[in-house]
Parts: structure tokens; C-alpha cells; sequence
């Protein structure tokens, strides 16, 4: 029987000391790290930025949008004058500009057996208006387009066109 109280102390002061033990380990996590032991609080919100208005754009032969195109048609009736390699340097709100070569039929003799001549050209979009085929969206109606070197007969070295698509 005295080894039955033994043995039933020595249980009770272990269980004693592992407790104390486990109060201690709660307490230092508690101290050494408070917003753990806080209630959990929501994170503070930034406000979300404001959206961003989409591109204005030109619309090409199709109808279809266009922002900063590698290649734009200009004679869409029978394709011989397009501007390819356009490289833009600007696309802004209210204007966009890029460099790039004019391809023009010469049509010499008629256009079918033309040839295909190039022009450095320089491009600049302009006149955004709203684009009543897509409403809350922007498009530009004009074209200017300035040949650094030759351009080609009749055009003048800076001419600006409408565009009507």
C-alpha cells in the first residue's frame, strides 16, 4: 500500500510539474508573440485603384479595333497602299505615332501589273472622337503621314487623310 501512495505521488507531482511547464510555454508564446495571442482582426483595405479607360483605337478596313497594328490597310478598296513595319513610339489619348514603310502600287502599268514600291514613312493618329458603332469606345479619324524622303506621285511630303471607318 505505501508503494501504491508512492508511486500515486510521484504521478501527481509529475502531472503538477507538466502543467506548470505547459502554463509557462503559453504564457512565454503569449508574450513573445501578442498579435498571435490578440483576437484575429481583418486586414486594413487599400482602395482599388480607379480603372484604367481602354485604348483609343483605329479601326481598320474590317471594322475591327486596332491598338498599335503592325500593318494598317489605307486603300481598303483595292489594296494598293498599306503601311507595314509600323513601329509605335506614342499611344496616347489624344494622339499615337509610329515609323514605318508605305507600300504603294505604282499601277504602271495598270495596277494589276504593278509593282510594289517602299517609303520610310512617318505616321501620326489624331482627332479621337467616339465611335458611335461601339459605345465607351474611342477612335481616331485621322491619319497624317509625313515621308521623310520621297513620297510617293501625286502625294505631297505631309498629307493627312480622314478615316472614315
Amino acid at each position: 500500500m505505501v508503494t501504491v501512495r508512492r508511486h500515486a505521488a510521484a504521478v501527481a507531482a509529475r502531472a503538477r510539474r507538466v502543467a506548470v511547464a505547459g502554463a509557462a510555454v503559453a504564457l512565454a508564446a503569449a508574450t513573445a508573440f501578442p498579435a498571435a495571442a490578440a483576437a484575429p482582426t481583418a486586414p486594413a483595405r487599400a482602395p482599388a485603384p480607379a480603372p484604367t479607360p481602354p485604348p483609343v483605337v483605329v479601326v481598320d478596313c474590317f471594322g475591327e479595333p486596332q491598338v498599335r497594328p503592325e500593318e494598317y490597310l489605307l486603300a481598303c478598296g483595292d489594296g494598293n497602299n498599306r503601311l507595314v513595319g509600323l513601329r509605335w513610339t506614342d499611344w496616347g489619348a489624344k494622339t499615337a505615332a509610329a515609323t514605318g514603310t508605305d507600300m504603294v502600287n505604282d499601277c504602271r502599268p495598270y495596277c494589276a501589273a504593278g509593282r510594289f514600291r517602299p517609303y520610310p514613312v512617318k505616321v501620326t493618329l489624331s482627332a479621337p472622337e467616339p465611335w458611335p458603332d461601339r459605345p465607351g469606345t474611342t477612335r481616331f479619324t485621322q491619319i497624317r503621314l509625313t515621308f521623310p524622303e520621297a513620297a510617293p506621285a501625286p502625294v505631297p511630303h505631309d498629307v493627312t487623310y480622314k478615316l472614315v471607318y
